[in-house]
């Protein structure tokens, strides 16, 4: 990593507020820009999050912000409405509010004595989602966008439901994150000593679990629809470049959003990261210049200048070469490749059939997983941290059913999104079918490669919930996540079928059983011809050569000091009681810990993820989610919150609890709890 500290444009920062439409609620801000802006004014770029500018992204806020800044652009953090040290009190994610919000604080930087009048968008996770949200409904100055591990699709692509399955490990553990995230108060030193308790007061009572949204809408709804982009792509008018990882759960975003929207306005990059700005060196690296690459893309459309980045091609995505199974890679070994259109005619479709030579008998099989299958999932938002992506699936793959292919007799590359198709028969109205393609080595190991979940009641539209008719065969075809991946001669293509996949999919009510006919069945997989990495030199891309970008380079990092806690706790345990049968795993999301600020703010955070079941028992999930945080600075300012929510069913509705309790000094401020049910419409 690069850290430049001298830049052609002096820097400077200030703190201010910023008026929304309603007249009385403000927004704070956080501003880098150059000090001769108001003399030599400059486009503006802003990332809109609820994560706190204060402290939450703070370090990652000054690796990026003043180094816009230094380039010559005014580079603004504003924390959400309720959140961080704005006014107002929180809302559900990507409500009608917040994205009024947005719009008011683009044309209000568009406004300003040292704005070009131009301004661009970006984010990663949250602020990524609002990018594109916002760019959707076309504020006049917004004229370009980076938006970084986001979703265009908020029901089947985000944290809430999967394949119309409920996504029981972060459906739970992210709402009980926001509730804690949102129960945090607003910093004196922002909003006055006097203010802060009662903004804080307000903005508690105001609170209420996400959880209870979001299992009520079972379907996909106008509740989805709404922030939901690929519902109208033609609505975004701003240049959109969309960058994802292969170890991120939205990385299908970026091939949608390069297949929908026009040439002219769209790039795309597909890396090996999980769920991280790509510049910062978290395993799988490699990392690479996310800042200078950025700045092409604001200077080509918020200042207009020809940088090349509409030269490259539509779509830049990293192959992955093949690897043995772990759980964290320093490095992704592979290469960058490049499409100019997507979907591209380099790939084409191969079907495999479950049944043909060398995947399996072609006689009807059974698919009956015990309910722990799933438990080496791997972090569903792998984040970085040690423990986050799947082990060896040889275990999983002992709880599926598994087709194998003859040993390959040459190397096979695919690019994009795998298919299964199963012809199958469901012993259960509700059932859940899951499949994932594996790498297999010569010495049995087993690379999880991608995956896929289908809730059979929403074969038909996820719109809709259609109960299946037992003794009834129907033919059901499903994607798998995005991926480049490179299988090498000698090895095996698994396909593994179960039909649970716990904690990541929630399970029905019961126990289903379902019959597969193989011969009936394929995989089909987005074959790229390796011959396509030679068209590079052709003269129509006039010696583009080679896809390389420059190494990271940031500003220098924030002095932040990070505390290891005395007693280390593993990040996944996962144990079994033999005499009850339940399993049960324990996860540290690891988001930074504790750590002590430059000002003296002393931020403590820790939390715990639990899920339960027992192998024979559908009724028997149980997920928590479990946060402390604390906020001080010496004897002037002592915040803390506890939050703990917990998620269960019956065979006829979801069960949820939740409480709260916040502190200031030692003294309660506000204690509250919930308890809510919801029927199982769909999940």
């Amino acid at each position: 990593m690069k850290y430049r500290e001298h830049f052609d444009r002096q820097v400077t920062r200030e703190d201010g507020w910023i008026p929304t439409r309603d007249g009385r609620t403000h927004l704070h801000a956080r501003i880098w820009r150059p000090t001769d802006a108001e003399t030599n004014p400059v486009p503006a770029l802003l990332e809109y999050l609820p994560y706190r500018k204060t402290d939450w992204t703070a370090p990652r806020d000054a690796q990026r912000h003043p180094w816009y800044a230094g380039h010559g652009y005014a580079s603004v953090r504003v924390d959400i409405r309720g959140h961080g040290d704005s006014e107002g009190t929180p809302g559900d994610e990507y409500d009608a509010q917040e994205l009024a919000d947005g719009v008011d604080v683009v044309n209000w930087l568009a406004e300003q004595p040292w704005c070009t009048g131009k301004v661009g968008m970006f984010g990663i996770s949250w602020g990524g989602f609002n990018s594109l949200q916002i760019a959707a409904l076309a504020p006049e100055p917004l004229k370009a966008i980076v938006t970084v591990c986001s979703t265009d699709d908020r029901y089947d692509n985000d944290v809430h439901y999967t394949g119309g399955a409920v996504l029981g490990i972060d459906m739970l553990a992210w709402a009980g994150t926001m509730l804690a995230f949102a129960a945090r108060p607003p910093d004196p030193t922002s909003v006055g000593k006097d203010r802060w308790l009662p903004m804080w007061r307000e903005r508690l009572e105001a609170l209420d679990p996400f959880l209870h949204t979001w299992l009520a809408h079972q379907q996909r709804d106008d509740y989805w629809r709404h922030g939901s982009v690929c519902e109208d792509y033609t609505a975004i008018d701003a240049a959109v470049l969309a960058v994802g990882g292969w170890n991120d759960p939205y990385r299908d975003t970026v091939l949608r959003l390069v297949e929908h929207l026009p040439d002219d306005r769209v790039r795309g990059i597909v890396g090996p990261w999980s769920h991280q700005y790509p510049d910062r060196g978290l395993p799988p690296g490699p990392a690479i210049g996310f800042l200078q690459e950025t700045l092409r893309w604001w200077d080509q459309h918020l200042k207009g200048e020809d940088t090349g980045i509409m030269r490259e091609p539509k779509l830049r995505a990293w192959l992955n070469d093949p690897v043995p199974p772990a759980t964290s890679y320093d490095v992704m070994p592979g290469r960058w490749v490049g499409d100019d259109n997507w979907p591209s005619p380099s790939v084409s479709w191969d079907g495999r059939p479950l049944g043909g030579t060398g995947m399996g008998a072609a006689a009807p099989v059974l698919v009956r997983s015990p309910q722990h299958t799933g438990l080496d999932a791997g972090r569903f938002f792998p984040f970085g941290n040690a423990s986050d992506l799947p082990p060896d699936q040889r275990e999983e793959d002992g709880r599926s059913v598994c087709f194998d292919s003859a040993p390959l007799d040459a190397r096979v590359e695919i690019l994009g999104r795998p298919r299964v198709r199963l012809r199958l028969d469901s012993a259960t109205p509700r059932a859940h079918v899951v499949a994932r393609v594996c790498d297999v080595a010569p010495d049995g190991s087993s690379t999880l490669v991608t995956r896929g979940v289908l809730n059979l009641l929403s074969r038909h539209g996820r719109d809709r919930a259609v109960e299946w008719t037992p003794g009834t065969y129907e033919t059901v075809e499903f994607e798998l996540n995005g991926i480049g991946y490179a299988f090498p001669p000698g090895h095996r293509i698994r396909v593994a079928v179960s039909d649970t996949y716990w904690p990541w999919v929630w399970p029905h009510g019961e126990r289903g059983q379902l019959t597969v006919l193989p011969a009936e069945s394929a995989l089909l997989l987005p074959v790229r011809d390796p011959a396509s990495d030679e068209d590079e030199d052709e003269d129509e891309h006039e010696g583009r050569g080679p896809i390389r970008f420059e190494e990271p380079e940031q500003a220098p990092p924030l002095p932040v000091t990070y505390e290891r806690p005395a007693e280390a706790t593993p990040e996944r345990l996962v144990t079994y009681d033999v005499a009850k049968g339940e399993w049960t795993l324990e996860v540290d999301p690891n988001y930074g810990g504790s750590r002590v600020y430059p000002d003296g703010l002393r931020y403590e955070e820790s939390a715990r993820e639990t899920y339960r079941i027992r192998a024979d028992d559908p009724l028997s999930a149980v997920a928590v989610s479990e946060w402390t945080i604390r906020l001080r600075r010496g004897d002037d300012w002592d915040a803390e919150i506890m939050t703990r929510t917990e998620l269960r069913a019956t065979a006829t509705e979801f069960i949820m609890d939740s409480r709260m309790e916040t502190r200031a000094d030692g003294e309660t401020v506000v204690k509250r709890a919930w308890h809510r049910t919801t029927p199982r419409t769909s999940a």
